[in-house]
């Protein structure tokens, strides 16, 4: 048999099946070729393992499939962490909560995927900031999901007079960061109860009951912040960063200054910037220089370098790193972190 034609043989074998290199060899034309009996052992072979797959992979679809279909649970999906972590503590195992946006992951400048799209299409309630911040919901359909905007309950309020504005944000709706107030967290839960009341009714004493519970672990976690804040010989924050508590800084009165407000997308500060702060730091004797989680800290440090301040984080709750996810780490667990940071920043 020529090479040619033993090739051609070879190319048959693998249209009539993927497993034709299961073969037999020829050292006489240096080439691979199947019998017919051995290629009828093969196939039937095949066609009884095709089968015992099939066989053992249907029934788990089918059952993945009832599980589903069983799963009446309204679904919650928080496009960020604070709200995220309201939801869970109100809803408990009585609702599907989830996060859109990842751990870790930078939230300025997300933008949703199509599947994302459509899982947030298919969600009961939308909890997201609103304004500039997750402009891209505006290219959604949005008849479908509850929407809950986290500006729309908590972000409208009066600046105080005697506030000095540093970060460069125009009016007190720039700042997205409504929740890091914990009296605004109050309200957020108040309205998630409602809407989760609303979608399930059949659970809404529980829901009342979550709600009315985590708001007392709020309220207990204020009466912390205001103790400290009373307690305290400082009442200046400086962030060598953005800063993202100014809701914060006016719910309990203190001054602050930072390197780039909590709304900009700036990573670089001016030289004159960093002098600046260098020269507050040393001035008021500012005994800690803050970061925002998840950040890289290079200013921050560059700047207690120069002042023998020390560096501490304060975190927003706008997302935490996968660790801490996994961790089951909570937005209460944070702001007490926040506490200790915070005596530690004002002393």
């Amino acid at each position: 048999m020529p090479p040619l034609v033993c090739q051609n043989i070879a190319v048959r074998c693998r249209l009539l099946h993927p497993m034709a290199f299961l073969v037999a060899y020829s050292r006489k034309y240096k080439c691979f070729f199947l019998g017919v009996s051995l290629l009828k052992r093969i196939l039937s072979f095949l066609t009884v393992i095709s089968l015992i797959m099939l066989c053992g992979c249907s029934p788990p679809a089918r059952h993945a499939m009832a599980n589903a279909q069983s799963d009446e649970r309204p679904t919650v999906i928080a496009t960020i962490f604070a709200p995220y972590d309201f939801a869970r503590e109100v809803a408990g195992d009585l609702a599907d909560v989830s996060m859109l946006i990842p751990p870790a992951q930078e939230i300025h400048s997300y933008e949703p995927s199509p599947r994302d799209i459509l899982k947030l299409q298919n969600a009961d309630i939308l909890i997201h900031v609103g304004g500039d911040s997750d402009a891209w919901l505006r290219r959604m359909d949005t008849t479908g999901p509850m929407f809950i905007s986290l500006l729309d309950i908590a972000g409208h309020h009066e600046d105080h007079e005697d506030h000095e504005d540093h970060d460069g944000c125009d009016g007190q709706d720039s700042d997205p960061h409504v929740w890091t107030s914990p009296a605004n967290a109050k309200l957020i839960v108040r309205k998630l109860a409602e809407a989760l009341c609303a979608a399930d009714p059949a659970n809404a004493a529980a829901y009342t009951q979550n709600a009315s519970e985590y708001i007392s672990q709020l309220d207990a976690l204020d009466d912390a912040f205001r103790e400290v804040v009373q307690n305290s010989p400082g009442n200046t924050l400086v962030f060598g960063d953005r800063f993202p508590f100014r809701h914060f800084a006016e719910a309990y009165g203190l001054h602050y200054y930072a390197a780039f407000p909590g709304c900009s997308t700036e990573t670089e500060p001016s030289a004159a910037t960093v002098a600046s702060l260098i020269g507050i730091v040393r001035d008021e004797k500012i005994p800690v220089v803050f970061h925002a989680e998840l950040s890289n800290a290079r200013m921050a440090a560059t700047i207690a370098d120069a002042t023998g301040a020390k560096v501490m984080q304060l975190h927003a709750a706008h997302n935490i790193s996968r660790d801490d996810f996994l961790a089951g780490v909570s937005y209460l667990d944070l702001m007490r972190q926040n506490v200790d940071a915070l005596r530690e920043g004002l002393r």
